[in-house]
């Protein structure tokens, strides 16, 4: 085994830093040794510990990578399309601003063949910033509020969940880090061995309104989620834990629903399960209910054991209502587009049926509807197809005799000529 050796300053104190093949990571002793951080061109790391165990922390500057994304700035003619590809192994970026970190090839990554083929309208990004799944929900106070996947390389390290604010959609204000894993976590503190790396990362956060208060619900790969709540009722925060102190499941892209006789409900995943909670968000109302998909929502491709798995996608789960109809979106890849399968109901727990793409590579998001009553489904960009790459925007979207969702003609944020 080669190792090089380098003395650091971690936690105050003098500690032996070493870098080494993966193949030794799960074997290393804790607090002392971990294979480098993955750059560009470099394979997975083989025989990696994906154990998600619990492991300590990583030298301060062991990971190139800043955990925000920050203000950003509004979209121009050179920015409407390139953006960011993250991934453990490394991150493509393509654009005018020269970064700090190693970039890896961009290829064709934002070919937008979904344009060029009329499977997705020419649309651009809302603002210019590095944000994967984003979220924009309607706050008490007239604002927008936009939430997402945040910093350099948010599949490996985040410093929390930031939060945007707008009045008409189109600029876009920054209120800060509003949650920070260092100052407000407890079990989101916690570093894991994800793919023979030291892992840290909130992923989709979700900022919701709900009775006259703010709600943070996120979940970190391999360890759970939890649901957060403002203790002042203003959008900023402070937040603090609710439902549980620990995480409540494990999983990913967890969401709450409000339903109109005003029951909250948590979902997370690809939307098989959901469970009601109590007013007060102080636990659960009752226990998890199965949601029920008929021969018409199921997704084909899925097996397990040889059988049908009933689901509409495999994660990003969000659920909004029109009139008396549910829907359920979950992502899966269709067609090699990253799009919400859509899938609808006239009641919350189902049958489901009516499973449908949604606006080509629209995958990973929500649906909301806006002061004046439009509808739209967020986007940020996660195929080759699109054309642009992790960068909030918005689809004007509108529903059909059959009541799918599919993209309007008039697509307000059309990219500039």
């Amino acid at each position: 085994m080669n190792i090089n050796r380098r003395t650091i300053l971690s936690g105050g104190a003098a500690a032996a830093f070493w870098t080494t093949s993966s193949a030794a990571f799960a074997q290393l002793a804790p607090g002392i040794l971990y294979p480098t951080y993955p750059k560009p061109g470099t394979p997975k790391l083989d025989n990696a510990d994906n154990s998600r165990r619990i492991i300590p922390a990583p030298a301060k500057d062991y990971w190139p990578y800043s955990g925000i994304s920050g203000a950003g700035q509004p979209v121009t003619k050179a920015t409407q399309t390139g953006g960011w590809v993250s991934g453990l192994i490394d991150v493509r970026y393509k654009g005018p601003v020269a970064r700090t970190y190693p970039i890896a090839d961009w290829g064709t990554a934002d070919s937008a063949s979904a344009v060029t083929k009329g499977l997705l309208p020419a649309i651009r990004p809302i603002w210019d910033v590095h944000i994967r799944d984003t979220i924009v929900q309607l706050g008490g106070d007239g604002w927008y509020y936009m939430s997402g996947s945040t910093g350099d390389n948010c599949w490996a390290v985040t410093d929390g969940i930031e939060l945007y604010r707008s009045r008409d959609l189109k600029t876009w204000e920054y209120r800060s880090l509003i949650w920070s894993i260092e100052r407000d976590g407890t079990w989101e503190k916690n570093w894991t061995a994800r793919a023979g790396v030291p892992f840290r990362s909130i992923w989709a956060p979700e900022f919701h309104y709900i009775d006259g208060n703010y709600y943070l619900c996120h979940c970190i790969s391999g360890v759970g989620m939890g649901v957060l709540k403002s203790t002042t009722g203003k959008p900023e925060g402070p937040y603090v834990h609710v439902i549980s102190q620990e995480p409540i499941k494990g999983g990913i892209d967890s969401t709450l629903f409000r339903d109109d006789d005003g029951k909250v409900y948590l979902s997370w995943g690809s939307g098989q399960r959901i469970r009601e909670i109590k007013p007060d968000f102080s636990d659960f109302a009752g226990e998890w209910q199965d949601i029920v998909y008929d021969d018409t929502g199921v997704d084909p491709a899925a097996q397990k054991d040889g059988k049908p798995v009933r689901r509409a996608g495999f994660e990003g789960v969000t659920i909004f209502k029109r009139g008396k109809t549910y829907y359920l979106g979950a992502c899966n890849h269709h067609e090699g587009r990253y799009s919400f399968m859509f899938v609808t109901s006239d009641k919350l727990t189902g049958p489901y049926g009516n499973r449908h793409e949604g606006p080509a590579g629209g995958g990973g998001g929500n649906v909301f509807r806006d002061k004046s009553g439009k509808w739209w489904q967020t986007f940020f960009g996660n195929d080759d197809q699109m054309p642009f790459r992790e960068k909030p925007g918005l689809i004007a979207i509108e529903f059909d005799a059959s009541g799918r969702v599919v993209a309007s003609a008039d697509q307000p944020f059309k990219p500039f000529v």
